[in-house]
């Protein structure tokens, strides 16, 4: 009889346990879905044990030796930047959008690649906002205290740019050629990567 009490006891436990551990993952599963920033923290804990780390191995799919299509950005005082004027100088393009999670979770590593480059006269940096809102995204990079220059499309973005996902980043050479394109987040601060730009801006 008194056997049959605590395992019933352990059985309520258990099940009470259970259901907590239930509840929990219910909270979190909604919170991700309704907050960017939590799903952004996922995504950022899942990069921390090594998961999204950016292949460099192969070139674009459509990588080809037809030069690029133009594109026209514009900054927060209304300057219009050219790309094909940035030949010479390896490019890091980012489309993002403050609204998107896999956005937000590539950001810091982002803003730690640009402090590595920052004073390399031969690379540039293009955070493009394609929500076109340059206000609020130059107040997310000021609230986070990244370093990053936000600038908005001032053209339409070719496909062999973006194909409509975000976060889609891309990479020039000083000879103006694709050499890389990911859509998704990535740890961008990863030692291949820095590599990679080492070698194309020199």
């Amino acid at each position: 009889m008194e056997l049959r009490i605590e395992m019933n006891s352990m059985k309520k436990k258990w099940l009470s346990a259970s259901n907590i551990s239930t509840g929990v993952m219910v909270v979190f599963l909604a919170a991700m879905v309704l907050n960017p920033e939590v799903k952004a923290w996922t995504i950022q804990t899942l990069m921390k044990v090594g998961l999204f780390q950016p292949k460099i191995d192969k070139q674009p799919d459509d990588a080809s030796t037809d030069p690029l299509p133009n594109v026209l950005f514009r900054d927060g005082d209304g300057i219009t930047v050219n790309i094909a004027s940035l030949k010479g100088k390896v490019v890091f393009v980012n489309f993002w959008a403050t609204w998107c999670p896999p956005c937000i979770a590539e950001m810091p590593s982002i803003d730690a690649l640009y402090g590595k480059f920052k004073d390399n006269e031969n690379v540039v940096f293009l955070m493009v906002d394609v929500d076109g809102n340059h206000e609020k995204s130059v107040s997310f990079m000021k609230k986070h205290h990244y370093a990053l220059e936000v600038v908005s499309p001032a053209s339409e973005i070719p496909t062999v740019f973006m194909q409509g996902s975000i976060p889609t980043t891309v990479i020039l050479s000083k000879e103006g050629k694709m050499v890389y394109r990911h859509e998704g987040a990535a740890d961008y601060n990863s030692a291949e990567l820095v590599d990679m730009i080492v070698k194309l801006s020199r």
